[in-house]
C-alpha cells in the first residue's frame, strides 16, 4: 500500500492552498479529488487583502492580480436604485500590500493554483478519486477511494489527512463531527453572466435593499458579472434559466442592453447558511474550509476562511512531521481558527440581516437610518476596514487575559526596504520584529532558532504598529500572526520554538 505523509481530500482552493504551503516545507502530499479536473462553475467571487497576502505567499502575486479586479467597497441601494449609504474600500495597496478587496472568477483562481502546484514535485493531484472511508489507528490513517473512471477500489496510507471536501464532507463524518446551526438560512438565486458590453456601473458591490426581493450585484471580471437575488417561497432557479424571465431582475443594471448580448453561464439556487462544526479534528484527521464552517456571503468571507485554515495549519503540521515541533501544537488549530471563523460568521449574519430583513418596515428603517450610518462610531470602520479579529489565546498566542495587544493579530506586510515587504524578508519563517537594538547574544539565539531579525526604523510603518500596540518587539509566526509582543526583547525572543525548517521560496 502506498504511504504518504499527508493526504488532502478535495482540490478546491483550500486543498490546493494547503498542499502548496506543505510542499514549500518539503512535505509530500497526495490530493484526491472526485472531479476529473477543475469544477467549471463559478462560486466564490471575493477575497480580502489578508487572503490576497496568502496567495502571494504561494507565489501567485502577479498571477492573481492579472485575473482579479480591486473593488471599491459597498453601496446600499433602495428599490429605486438610489444610494442610501456608501462604504468605500481602498483599491491601492494597504497594510498588507494589496487592495482591501478583490473580485475574481473561482475557476480562474483554481486554474492558477493548480498550475502553480506543478512546480512542486512533492505534490500529486489525482482526479476521479472519490474517497469512501477514513480509518485511523495509532500510526496513521487508511484512506479508501474509488477511481470513478474505472470503478476500481484503491487505498493509500497517510500520517495525516486534511478534509477539504466541502459542505457534505466525508472527513467531517469520519471524525464524528456535526454542523451546528447558527440561526441563518436563506434561499437565493445566483446568476453568472458574460457579456462584452460594459454595464457602466460603480466598480464595487451593490446591495439592493428591496422589500420585494433583496439582491446583490458585482462585476467580477472584464466580461463577467454576478447577481444574487433572494428567492420567494415556491420559487426555484428553474423559473429564471430563461433569459427573458431573468431579464426583469437584472435590467436595473443592464438597462437597454438586449437580452441577446447576455450569456447566462449559470442560474442556480443556493441556500445561504451559517454553520460551524462542533469539532475540527480527531487525532490525525482535520477538517478545513466548508467542511468546518459555512458563512453567509454578505461579507465575502466564505472561501477566505478556508484559505486561512490552510495557512494556520500547514506550518504547524510541517513542523510536527519534521520533528521540530511537538504534536501538541496541532491542538491550537481548532482553538484559533474556530473562534475566528465564528466571529466572521456572526458578522456576516449581522450584515445580511441588516440589509435584507424586515420587509416593508425594514425598508423604511433602512431609508431613514442608512444615510446617517457614517455618524455611528466604529460602524464605518466595520464596513470599510478589511482587518479581521485577532486569534484567541493558545499555546501559540501568548497575551495577558485582560489587556488587548498585538498577540494574535497579523503583522502588517509593510515595506522594509526598497520594494521588499515584511513577507519577503520573513519568507515563511518565524521573525522577531523590534524597534530596539538586539545584543549579540540575542541575535545569535534568534539565528540559532532559525528565525529572522527585523529591526524597524523610527517612523516606519512597523515602528508605528509596535507603538500602537504598546510594544517594542513582537515574535511573528510563519503565518504572519503575532505569537507574543512586549517591551522586553530579552524575554520575548525566548518564546521562539526550536528551529523550524524554512520553506522553499515561492
Amino acid at each position: 500500500m502506498t504511504v504518504v505523509p499527508v493526504v488532502i481530500v478535495g482540490a478546491g482552493p483550500t486543498g490546493l492552498t494547503a498542499a502548496t504551503l506543505l510542499a514549500q516545507y518539503g512535505v509530500e502530499c497526495l490530493i484526491l479529488e472526485r472531479w476529473e479536473s477543475i469544477y467549471p462553475q463559478p462560486r466564490a467571487v471575493a477575497l480580502d487583502d489578508e487572503v490576497h497576502r496568502i496567495l502571494a505567499r504561494l507565489g501567485l502575486r502577479n498571477e492573481f492580480a492579472a485575473i482579479s479586479r480591486p473593488h471599491h467597497g459597498l453601496r446600499l441601494l433602495d428599490r429605486n436604485m438610489r444610494v442610501l449609504a456608501e462604504f468605500r474600500r481602498d483599491v491601492t495597496p494597504g497594510r498588507h500590500g494589496y487592495p482591501q478587496g478583490s473580485l475574481f472568477d473561482q475557476p480562474e483562481l483554481e486554474a492558477i493554483l493548480r498550475q502553480n502546484l506543478t512546480r512542486y514535485d512533492a505534490v500529486t493531484v489525482r482526479g476521479n478519486a472519490e474517497v469512501t472511508a477514513l480509518t485511523q489507528d495509532a500510526d496513521g490513517v487508511r484512506v479508501d477511494f474509488t477511481d470513478t473512471s474505472t470503478g476500481a477500489h484503491r487505498s493509500v496510507r497517510a500520517a495525516y489527512v486534511l478534509g477539504c471536501d466541502g459542505a457534505n464532507s466525508l472527513a467531517r463524518s469520519a471524525i464524528g463531527a456535526t454542523m451546528r446551526d447558527l440561526g441563518f438560512t436563506q434561499r437565493w438565486l445566483v446568476v453568472d453572466v458574460v457579456t462584452e458590453a460594459d454595464l457602466d456601473q460603480w466598480e464595487g458591490v451593490h446591495q439592493l435593499s428591496d422589500p420585494a426581493r433583496a439582491g446583490t450585484y458585482m462585476r467580477v471580471g472584464r466580461t463577467r458579472y454576478r447577481w444574487e437575488f433572494q428567492l420567494t417561497p415556491g420559487e426555484t432557479a428553474d423559473h429564471y434559466r430563461d433569459p427573458a424571465r431573468l431579464h426583469p431582475l437584472i435590467s436595473r443594471w443592464t438597462g437597454d442592453l438586449p437580452v441577446a448580448e447576455l450569456e447566462i453561464l449559470r442560474a442556480a439556487e443556493y441556500t445561504f447558511r451559517a454553520q460551524l462544526a462542533d469539532r475540527w479534528r480527531d487525532r490525525r484527521v482535520f477538517v478545513l474550509g466548508d467542511a468546518a464552517h459555512l458563512t453567509p456571503p454578505f461579507i465575502g468571507q466564505g472561501m477566505c476562511a478556508g484559505l486561512r485554515d490552510a495557512m494556520n495549519l500547514a506550518w504547524k503540521l510541517a513542523g510536527v512531521l519534521d520533528g521540530t515541533l511537538t504534536e501538541t501544537v496541532l491542538d491550537t488549530y481548532e482553538i484559533e481558527r474556530r473562534h475566528h471563523a465564528h466571529a466572521m460568521i456572526k458578522l456576516a449574519k449581522f450584515i445580511g440581516t441588516a440589509m435584507t430583513a424586515g420587509g416593508e418596515v425594514g425598508s423604511i428603517i433602512r431609508r431613514a437610518v442608512a444615510p446617517r450610518l457614517h455618524l455611528v462610531p466604529g460602524l464605518t470602520d466595520l464596513a470599510t476596514d478589511s482587518q479581521t479579529p485577532p486569534l484567541p489565546r493558545s499555546d501559540l498566542v501568548i497575551r495577558p487575559r485582560l489587556r488587548p495587544g498585538l498577540a494574535g493579530r497579523l503583522c502588517p506586510n509593510a515595506i522594509i526596504d526598497g520594494d521588499r515587504r515584511f513577507d519577503d524578508v520573513a519568507a515563511g519563517r518565524f521573525a522577531v520584529v523590534t524597534s530596539i537594538e538586539a545584543g549579540a547574544e540575542q541575535r545569535a539565539e534568534i539565528a540559532r532558532r532559525g528565525a529572522v531579525l527585523v529591526r524597524v526604523a523610527p517612523g516606519s510603518e512597523l515602528h508605528r504598529w509596535l507603538r500602537r500596540g504598546r510594544a517594542e518587539a513582537a515574535v511573528v509566526r510563519p503565518d504572519g500572526a503575532v505569537l507574543a509582543a512586549g517591551s522586553h526583547l530579552a524575554t520575548l525572543h525566548r518564546a521562539l520554538p526550536p528551529p523550524v525548517s524554512p520553506p522553499t521560496a515561492p
